[in-house]
């Protein structure tokens, strides 16, 4: 499995080129960005993906250092159990 990065979306295509699987968080300014959406198609379910895309999207924010708002649900609850992540979240 092989996820894609963009500046403020990494993504994961099927064998048919289809996307499957995505977070996207748009810059709010230079340092910030928002995690708005994630997405992972019913024939993934259950495999974890979700989790997947955060750690990379959690990778991302650390290499180009920046800090996250959280508007999605999923990555809410995905930092409340990843304590050892809540530096990465922007408290503005």
């Amino acid at each position: 499995m092989e996820f894609k990065h963009e500046s403020n979306r990494i993504y994961l295509n099927n064998a048919e080129g289809e996307m499957v699987a995505e977070v996207t968080f748009p810059a709010l300014n230079d340092d910030v960005v928002n995690i708005i959406h994630t997405f992972v198609d019913d024939s993934l379910r259950g495999q974890g993906i979700a989790g997947k895309l955060m750690e990379e999207t959690v990778q991302q924010l650390k290499r180009t250092e920046k800090k996250a708002i959280l508007s999605c649900s999923y990555a809410v609850n995905w930092f409340e159990k990843n304590p050892e992540y809540s530096d990465l979240i922007s408290k503005e």
